[in-house]
């Protein structure tokens, strides 16, 4: 009954919600270069898709967060649920890095670069230390906060290393990380299934950790304890 209730409320339920606030959204990034209205879109559609979803969000650590503070955003990766509960609980102004290949789609690729998002460059060093100088170069002149997955991907089962990244973009912008744990959206939307499920889904927000005083060279040592840090949350 579960999975019959999946196929023909929840998931078409979803995909109209996608289109409707996805079309809204593309139509708004002709006008908001900023990317605000875009994200207040984006919000209002997770909270809509966790809604039909049935998944209930229990948040810890929301009060170590500034409203109007700039940070970079770093969590684990289980499924593509991910994006929405962070999205719909975290009241900052945040944009995230993309697949590369989304921004090669006409029309798609358009408004992810007028929302601010950046696109991820794997297996080109260059290329990828000029997407983080751009990450950092947003932070800076937009006063946004940057949201990323640096498992490079959903993780099918224990959390996959850390790659710098997001501990390089955090120092190049001088502005704190934050560790963040995800657990149970797996159970919501596992690898490889299109069935999503109600679930409950915990979000547990760490300690920002300081980077002002840190160097590039520290970005190794900052990536272990983010990667520490982030654990620790999802084991709660």
């Amino acid at each position: 009954m579960k999975r019959l209730r999946a196929y023909l409320l929840i998931d078409p339920l979803i995909v109209l919600a996608t289109l409707v606030f996805g079309t809204m959204s593309l139509a708004a990034s002709a006008f908001d270069k900023s990317g605000r209205t875009q994200h207040a879109l984006a919000r209002v559609w997770a909270r809509v898709l966790l809604k039909v979803s049935g998944v209930r969000v229990h948040v810890e650590g929301l009060e170590k967060l500034q409203p109007g503070a700039s940070y970079v955003l770093v969590a684990n990766h289980r499924s593509y649920m991910d994006t929405p509960v962070v999205l719909a609980h975290i009241p900052l102004q945040f944009r995230f890095f993309a697949k590369q290949g989304l921004f090669r789609i006409p029309l798609l690729g358009g408004h992810l670069r007028r929302a601010g998002h950046l696109p991820v460059v794997r297996g080109d060093p260059r290329a990828s230390l000029k997407s983080v100088t751009a990450g950092a170069r947003l932070i800076a002149d937009r006063g946004v906060s940057v949201l990323l997955f640096p498992e490079g991907g959903r993780s099918p089962a224990e959390m996959r290393e850390f790659k710098e990244g997001a501990a390089y973009l955090a120092i190049k912008a001088g502005v704190p990380a934050v560790p963040i744990g995800i657990s149970g959206t797996r159970q919501v939307l596992p690898m490889g299934s299109a069935l999503v499920q109600p679930r409950p889904v915990t979000l547990r927000i760490g300690d920002p950790i300081p980077t002002a005083d840190l160097k590039p060279a520290d970005r190794t040592e900052l990536n272990a304890t983010l990667q520490e840090r982030v654990a620790e949350l999802m084991a709660g």
